[in-house]
């Protein structure tokens, strides 16, 4: 055993691309306050370097004739741990999955940091360049490209004198839409007194999306897309 060999400085090298590389992955999760941020990323991306450095040149000095060496067998374990540790950043609200892309990221940063550690230091640099693109240049083109769900004003109603409104909107708020009341009209069934208000929802996900979360509140009469004619 030696504390220095003859591929240690290679090694070290690629442990640093890794680390460089995930470093700017990490960054980008952690300026948008995700909750998998710079320290996690870079953990991700150098264990998987090293873990490949490891399959790599660990074993050299217990090679022979009746020994051989499969590369592949940590490599393909780090696939299956970095799916459990994803998973572990995905969550649902309300019927709404959130921490996709960061468990996507985390995928990505363990790719990255298997190719650093491989040698293959232009496919690390490859995939960190299109990773950033496609979460930071890519999502405002995209929100341009039209898709079924042009439709984002509910018709909402509710009893009025309820504080019905002050859930809706802090719901709202909890899955990442902003709202945008439209206009309102206050009417009687039944000798209640009932708002009728149509709200424009912008958010990440489909405002359908929100129809269940809203209609679970108390005092709400209906919901409803405001195009669509309501369920009688």
């Amino acid at each position: 055993m030696s504390l220095w060999t003859s591929s240690s400085l290679t090694e070290l090298g690629l442990l640093l691309v890794a680390f460089v590389l995930c470093s700017l992955i990490g960054i980008e999760r952690q300026f948008r306050q995700k909750s998998a941020g710079f320290r996690t990323h870079v953990l991700v991306g150098c264990g998987s370097a090293v873990f490949t450095l490891v399959s790599a040149f660990g074993f050299s000095a217990v090679l022979g004739d009746e020994v051989l060496l499969d590369p592949s067998r940590i490599a393909a374990q780090i696939v299956s741990g970095i799916g459990f540790l994803g998973a572990g950043v995905i969550f649902t609200r309300r019927n709404i999955v959130v921490g996709l892309t960061t468990a996507a990221s985390i995928w990505v940063t363990a790719a990255v940091g298997m190719a650093a550690g491989a040698g293959m230091i232009s496919l690390a640099t490859g995939l960190t360049a299109l990773h950033l693109i496609s979460v930071i240049l890519m999502p405002p083109l995209v929100r341009r490209i039209p898709t079924q769900d042009r439709r984002r004003v509910l018709r909402v109603s509710y009893r009025d004198g309820r504080g019905a409104l002050r859930n809706i909107l802090a719901t709202a708020t909890e899955l990442g839409y902003t709202a945008s009341i439209l206009s309102t009209r206050k009417e009687r069934r039944d000798d209640r007194a009932i708002i009728q208000m149509d709200i424009r929802f912008d958010g990440k996900h489909p405002t359908r999306n929100l129809v269940p979360a809203i209609t679970d509140q108390r005092d709400v009469e209906s919901v409803y897309l405001r195009d669509e004619e309501p369920e009688e």
